[in-house]
């Protein structure tokens, strides 16, 4: 099936284009805002971050690629998940006078930070780092799981 546009139109107004427009200013707007510029020269970056809901819990996944599992720190306090850390630029001797022509890749430190529902069990929280993902379990507490109730006969 094709799509064709409707041909008529009551005003000059396009809802579409005017939100493509605003979408375009914010991120020019954060692009070149002065929270994205690290003392290193790199941009500023956030890791890629899924949470997923299970029956048992709830688990993050994050994406640090280049970085080792001691590169990365893990804490809560007053129910707040925080992952932190930094990905350092390799760089060797010599290669001051390198030319880069494409530079995409983000280097320095990050910080997230996610609110833990009351749900979850804090003490029985548990972390893996495999190839270069994060993975985070948060186990709901029993309360939190459903469960089926059966219907007394009688």
């Amino acid at each position: 099936m094709a799509l064709t546009r409707y041909p008529y139109k009551t005003s000059s107004v396009d809802p579409w284009r005017d939100l493509e427009n605003m979408s375009s200013r914010l991120a020019r707007f954060f692009d070149d805002s002065p929270l994205r510029t690290q003392d290193n020269g790199g941009s500023a970056w956030l890791p890629a971050v899924n949470v997923a809901e299970t029956k048992e819990g709830l688990v993050l996944t994050a994406e640090l690629p280049g970085m080792k599992e001691e590169d990365v720190s893990i804490e809560i306090e007053n129910n707040v998940l925080t992952i932190s850390g930094e990905k350092v630029e390799q760089r060797t001797e010599g290669e001051d006078e390198r030319r880069y022509h494409v530079w995409e890749r983000s280097y320095g430190a990050f910080q997230r930070s996610f609110t833990l529902p009351r749900t979850v069990k804090a003490d029985e929280i548990t972390a893996r780092f495999d190839n270069g993902v994060l993975t985070v379990d948060l186990p709901k507490a029993a309360e939190a799981k459903g469960r089926r109730i059966e219907i007394a006969k009688g």
